[in-house]
């Protein structure tokens, strides 16, 4: 029985299922999004985001480098540790968590197996370039501003209401 076990083994041994888990978080860190089925996806997710946390984690020498070592005892791959380090972190440096987003795909059509995208948030470009253009805090409105607004009102509708009311005679002399 699977009593208070919250992890998804996947239909695999202790040892694939690590296997798969390094293979799936090395293509991620590597190309950034890649495309697998939604259990697999939401496996990962609780795989690499405490992998990425480690990784904004600092202080000083000795904490980066033990930090690594944790990172390459989960991955295996100095390549995409050495990807982690240097062009995921500084880019996730801001972020509190949540680093991964999963976009359902649909359905597989060889098995009907749900699909799903998983992709590293900030290097998203699509909705990236949304996020940086209202990146600036939203005004705040008072409703107290719209009475100045709408006592500033009628001293500019002044204008408009002169040039119409000259506008009127001659419509009418164009119509006798």
């Amino acid at each position: 029985m699977r009593h208070g076990n919250k992890n998804n083994n996947l239909s695999r041994t202790a040892s694939h299922r690590k296997a798969l888990m390094m293979n799936l978080g090395c293509q991620l860190i590597t190309h950034k999004r890649i495309t697998t089925t939604v259990a697999k996806a939401k496996a990962l997710r609780t795989y690499i985001e405490p992998l990425i946390t480690k990784t904004k984690a600092t202080e000083s020498k000795e904490a980066i480098m033990h930090n690594h070592r944790i990172v390459f005892s989960y991955l295996n791959d100095k390549e995409a540790v050495k990807e982690l380090f240097t062009v995921v972190a500084p880019k996730v440096a801001g972020r509190p968590g949540g680093y991964t987003r999963i976009i359902k795909l649909g359905a597989r059509t060889g098995d009907n197996a749900e699909m799903a995208m998983i992709e590293l948030v900030d290097f998203n470009e699509i909705y990236g370039k949304g996020i940086s253009q209202s990146a600036e805090p939203a005004k705040k409105t008072r409703r107290a501003g719209s009475k100045k607004k709408a006592t500033e009102a009628p001293a500019s509708e002044e204008a408009p209401v002169e040039a119409a009311s000259t506008d009127a005679p001659s419509d009418e002399s164009a119509e006798a």
